[in-house]
């Protein structure tokens, strides 16, 4: 609306331009003599008029004369503007790059990260903060009191996780003996495993007793939250007095209680193997 209103005022002042031209033109051929003021002054009045015309009509032209020089492009801008845009893709082709090593940092910072096998243990055992455990077939080599009178020797699979419980929780470690001999044996190669040493164990908490049932005394008397066996017999007789039990057997066993579990090997219970 505003630009229509501003073209009708631009025609009528072309009109009146126009107008003014017309009495111009009449007056011209009067000569000099049959001039008189008042025939002058409206000569003068005519010029000036003609003139405010003139400078009106130009003035609203101007912007639209120069308005095309803006838009258009010199051959030099437009090398400019080539050369900035070439200049430019490269540079984009950075930024995509650093956003791309940026995403990477972030997606590598947020990965999950591997737990520990302190934080294994801990996880596993529920938090428990003691725990007994018998020593053959679950630590030792060995699998029978009998193979003790002989030789003791720890398994190196398991070392690891046991010094993490040692950290962790207060372990008691047990087994049934035939002789003394039997018990030096172990407590040697717990020694040399350094289990006494880079682990929490001492040598108090090592029990031997001389029959099966010896065992069984042992935890109950300890109370623990975890008790690890090999014997089924001896792991659902506990299973009323024990938080969890985990069961050590090569061969899946039914679970007979639902705080009981049931590993290959202790390790293996970790996820070590």
């Amino acid at each position: 609306m505003a630009e229509s209103s501003k073209e009708e005022l631009v025609q009528l002042i072309k009109r009146f331009g126009a107008y003014l031209t017309v009495k111009i033109s009449n007056l011209l051929p009067i000569t000099l003599q049959r001039l008189d003021s008042r025939s002058l002054g409206a000569f003068a009045g005519l010029a000036f008029a003609l003139v405010f015309t003139w400078r009106l009509l130009r003035s609203p032209s101007q912007p639209q004369r120069r308005q095309p020089k803006r838009q258009a492009a010199t051959p030099s801008s437009s090398a400019v503007s080539a050369h900035s845009n070439a200049t430019l893709v490269p540079h984009g082709g950075s930024s995509s790059l650093e956003d791309s090593r940026a995403q990477n940092v972030v997606d590598e910072f947020f990965q999950p990260v591997k737990p520990t096998l302190g934080q294994i243990v801990r996880q596993k055992l529920s938090e428990g903060r003691k725990v007994t455990c018998r020593l053959l077939g679950v630590i030792l080599e060995e699998s029978s009191p009998e193979e003790l009178q002989k030789q003791a020797t720890v398994r190196s699979s398991v070392l690891e996780v046991l010094l993490e419980i040692t950290k962790f929780c207060d372990l008691y470690l047990m087994e049934r003996v035939l002789d003394d001999e039997s018990e030096k044996k172990v407590l040697l190669a717990l020694e040399d495993a350094g289990v006494f040493t880079s682990g929490g164990l001492v040598k108090d908490k090592v029990l031997f007793c001389s029959i099966e049932n010896g065992r069984s005394s042992f935890v109950r008397q300890l109370e623990p939250d975890w008790h690890i066996d090999t014997n089924p017999e001896i792991v659902s007789q506990l299973a009323r007095f024990i938080k969890y039990q985990l069961h050590i057997s090569a061969i899946r066993p039914e679970r007979t209680a639902p705080n009981v579990f049931s590993a290959p090997t202790l390790e293996q219970f970790f996820g070590c193997v």
